[in-house]
């Protein structure tokens, strides 16, 4: 978990970032930003505000990490930052320009940061910000005129809506370092620029990571693999989902044998979630961890997969949540229509 209370700016440097596709210019700043100690207050607060997330990333490359572009520039600072920020900022701006190319991306101004006091896991790092404003929004002006008074209307930036942002923390370089991502605007296409294009960033595996990967393996097995190979009902479905989610939420850790055997009692589903299970690492390229701490906010985030929702034509929608001992399905001889019956205590 990071925590930024204590943190504060050593040394800025702000840009303007054009979109190269519809020929809007780059502006580089001829020299850092001095900073004054109100001002910089406020710059902390717009900043850091937005990172609230226990999802972080590393920096990456197909082939070789050191053709990350960002990924050399903040090594470059992390070096020797009094010498470096200005220069390897404008590197930074300069990619951020030359990756600004789909049509719906706004120009804006780009503060590249070197922050100090920042906290990671408890631990005191330094830190790279890089922080882009995109969005200006119109403000009223009241000051007296007179006997009376006057309103102007201007157009700034709003210090509680960060539109992009990247935290660079200064550890695990051998990795890519580790980094918090905030992008708060962007929309479908054009998004994945700041993490994909500019930035590079895969996740990182961690237990927000595993908890993440977990949950979602659950829901594809249940929710995908064993109506198709077992024929399994909305309600069987929605008895295996309750047990998994309360196996996320009554264990600290995660253990892939304890869960396999609590959630799916049957011998024939447990051998066929070790087959799913081998399917998902094959299709994810990846190699899933069988022991690892739940994460609470990934848990409370992917909460709603464990949600099995049964709809009977156009006429009824039921959320079903558990209890599968008091449900009850079957068919009318008369009329032939299907039908569920529900026992419950009481109505709520």
């Amino acid at each position: 978990m990071m925590t930024c209370e204590d943190a504060k700016i050593n040394k800025m440097v702000l840009h303007k970032v054009g979109n190269k596709n519809n020929n809007e210019p780059l502006g580089l700043s001829k020299a850092p930003f001095m900073l004054h100690p109100d001002i910089s207050s406020l710059l902390l607060k717009y900043f850091l505000t937005p990172f609230k997330s226990n999802m972080y990333y590393n920096f990456s490359h197909d082939t070789n990490l050191d053709l990350n572009k960002v990924f050399v520039f903040c090594r470059e600072i992390f070096s020797n930052p009094e010498q470096n920020l200005y220069e390897q900022s404008c590197n930074i701006a300069n990619h951020l320009y030359q990756t600004s190319i789909h049509p719906n991306i706004k120009s804006g101004e780009l503060y590249v940061t070197y922050l100090e006091n920042c906290y990671l896991n408890g631990e005191i790092l330094d830190a790279i910000g890089i922080f882009k404003s995109e969005s200006k929004e119109t403000y009223l002006k009241v000051y007296p005129q007179g006997e009376g008074f006057e309103i102007e209307s201007d157009s700034g930036i709003n210090i509680n809506k960060l539109d992009k942002g990247c935290i660079i923390f200064n550890c695990e370089q051998e990795n890519g370092y580790v980094a918090s991502v905030v992008d708060t605007i962007s929309r479908a296409n054009e998004a994945v620029f700041w993490i994909d294009d500019f930035l590079h960033l895969r996740q990182r595996k961690d237990n927000y990571f595993n908890t993440e990967h977990a949950i979602d393996m659950c829901r594809g097995f249940v929710n995908e693999y064993l109506p198709t190979e077992f024929e399994m009902g909305k309600a069987d479905q929605a008895e295996l989902l309750s047990k998994s989610a309360n196996y996320f939420k009554e264990h600290n850790n995660f253990n892939i044998e304890d869960f396999r055997n609590t959630a799916f009692e049957q011998p024939e589903l447990q051998n066929a979630f070790n087959n799913y299970k081998q399917t998902y690492e094959e299709e994810m390229d990846m190699e899933f961890t069988d022991n690892f701490t739940v994460d609470g906010e990934a848990f409370r985030k992917g909460q709603r997969f464990f949600k099995s929702i049964l709809k009977l034509d156009k006429n009824f929608t039921v959320y079903i949540h558990g209890k599968r001992e008091r449900m009850e399905q079957g068919t009318d001889q008369a009329s032939g229509l299907k039908y569920y019956k529900f026992y419950y205590q009481e109505e709520k």
